[in-house]
């Protein structure tokens, strides 16, 4: 397990905004290798994690390997919170690069939570953008097309293309796209050489670039 001496701790929750980073003094510092399930849906937990350096992914996934993501978090974020009414995680969590996270226990965040109401009140406006996302998410899966689901995160993430400002998303695989979208790898991989052709994509190794507005139906 890495270690940190108190320079490099300080370091590290200098890049925090102030409430965030007051979460994260509370806890103890971890490293997490790629790739590394750091939290486990089903199963028991009420630490919550503040991630310091690195990026992580929200997921799901059955005895298939058939695999939903539900968001990347980006380091000066915090995950694994939804711990309040006892129930088991909903979610697992895997690093998708090296990790340093601040691991705080439920008695040090309850004790947060009681003596910094701005610390109650970020967690609440982060909460309910959450459930914003996952109604958003909810409604395209239930009233949208794979396509239609594509267009929604490639465009959403920075806005839509024009010819003369394209946008490149980076890091980003067709595997996952398809688990943003609840699609296979195929099937995406088959939308997105087909947008390649029509020349509204340039794709790369693990990044899309937008090179103008994508078609509202393909």
């Amino acid at each position: 397990m890495a270690t940190f001496d108190a320079a490099a701790r300080e370091r590290l929750l200098a890049r925090l905004e102030p409430t965030i980073a007051s979460l994260a003094r509370a806890g103890r510092l971890r490293g997490y290798p790629r790739n590394a399930v750091i939290v486990h849906e089903g199963e028991a937990g009420d630490d919550t994690f503040v991630l310091l350096q690195g990026r992580v992914k929200v997921y799901s996934s059955d005895l298939d390997g058939r695999e939903i993501t539900y968001g990347v978090i980006e380091a000066g974020d915090y995950f694994a919170d939804m711990w309040f009414d006892g129930q088991p995680r909903s979610a697992s969590v895997m690093t998708l690069e090296d990790c340093i996270c601040s691991v705080v226990p439920r008695a040090a965040m309850e004790d947060l939570l009681a003596s910094m109401p701005a610390l109650a009140r970020l967690m609440l406006a982060r909460m309910t953008a959450r459930v914003r996302t996952a109604t958003t998410k909810l409604r395209d899966l239930a009233l949208k097309d794979v396509y239609g689901r594509v267009v929604s995160v490639l465009e959403g993430q920075r806005g839509p293309a024009t010819v003369s400002e394209p946008v490149t998303l980076y890091p980003l695989t067709h595997q996952a796209l398809a688990s943003r979208v609840g699609s296979s790898r195929e099937m995406v991989s088959r939308l997105l050489k087909d947008l390649e052709r029509g020349g509204y994509v340039e794709l790369g190794v693990k990044r899309i670039t937008l090179k103008k507005k994508l078609p509202p139906r393909w």
